[in-house]
């Protein structure tokens, strides 16, 4: 008798199994799931991940984005193709239109961005549908506030987040039982690295938005980051602004969203550029991060994704 020898899994088909899984026990454990979709690049990875895990099916869940409209265009374009070419039900909830009906008053400011005000658009939107777990792409190596998380992470009756009054994951088992009005945020990807999420794309081959390789815009440097310059984000007085070739490693809101140089044109090239980097995303990238440095856990608390 012979046998064949098992291969044994890559470190990517472990962490694409594991997301899996994830996403078919919250279909399995909940009645009204809802998968976050920005357009940008863990999003993407987490629609291709939904679409392994339940193809040739429809998603047992709709998609959703809190759009801040002050969101990349090419970003905003791919969401509406990708979800239009997947046949998946798309809700968007503007803060915009949170701000028309008084929900929210924006303090003006030249560094004021609209991330946090996501936070209450998002929490009407989930009692609008009355959804009870929100699919969300954040990665534990994100932000130091984002490595406390669970992947089952809990939110109390006004959706905020107590890091100190989370559940234990022993052996990979998720306690999503829940009280009404109570939230269950989970992650499948939390295991994942900006270096797995590129490798992903590129074994899949995904498309992603033009501004994730290297283009040429105007820009700035402001605070050390290198900040394109658009109507949002106009230069100050003393500012030289120069043309840079530059990709963007995360699209937030274009208010607080800078940018890196790189000569990066696909996905192998990101993957060579990442594997020598040593700043994460959010700390190359994000203002609003650099705020203080509780602003991602604030937001946190307070709602945010």
């Amino acid at each position: 008798m012979t046998f064949s020898r098992i291969r044994p899994l890559s470190h990517l088909e472990l962490l694409e199994a594991e997301s899996i899984a994830i996403l078919r026990e919250v279909a399995a454990e909940f009645e009204r799931p809802v998968l976050l979709f920005s357009g940008g690049k863990d999003s993407i990875v987490m629609l291709r991940l939904a679409e392994k895990a339940f193809r040739p099916g429809r998603f047992p869940f709709p998609l959703m984005h809190i759009d801040t409209e002050h969101n990349f265009p090419e970003v905003i374009e791919y969401r509406d193709r990708r979800a239009a070419e997947l046949g998946e039900k798309l809700i968007v909830r503007s803060v915009e239109d949170s701000m028309r009906r008084g929900r929210i008053v924006e303090r003006p400011g030249q560094d004021n961005s609209r991330n946090r005000m996501q936070i209450t658009t998002l929490l009407d939107a989930v009692a609008e549908f009355k959804f009870e777990a929100i699919f969300g792409g954040a990665r534990r190596d994100e932000e130091k506030a984002r490595a406390k998380e669970r992947i089952f992470s809990f939110r109390d009756q006004h959706g905020q987040w107590d890091p100190k009054n989370q559940r234990p994951e022993l052996w990979n088992l998720y306690n999503g039982r829940i009280a009404a009005g109570e939230q269950i945020r989970v992650f499948p990807i939390s295991n994942w690295t900006e270096m797995d999420v590129w490798q992903y794309i590129f074994q899949e081959n995904i498309e992603v938005p033009s501004i994730y390789y290297t283009h040429r815009r105007p820009t700035v440097i402001r605070g050390g980051l290198v900040v394109p310059i658009s109507v949002l984000m106009p230069a100050l007085p003393d500012e030289i602004v120069q043309q840079r070739d530059v990709r963007f490693r995360t699209v937030g809101d274009m208010s607080c969203t800078a940018c890196v140089e790189s000569t990066a044109k696909n996905a192998s090239e990101i993957i060579d550029e990442t594997a020598v980097t040593r700043i994460t995303e959010r700390g190359a990238t994000r203002v609003d991060d650099k705020v203080s440095e509780a602003s991602m856990e604030d937001r946190k608390r307070a709602g945010y994704f």
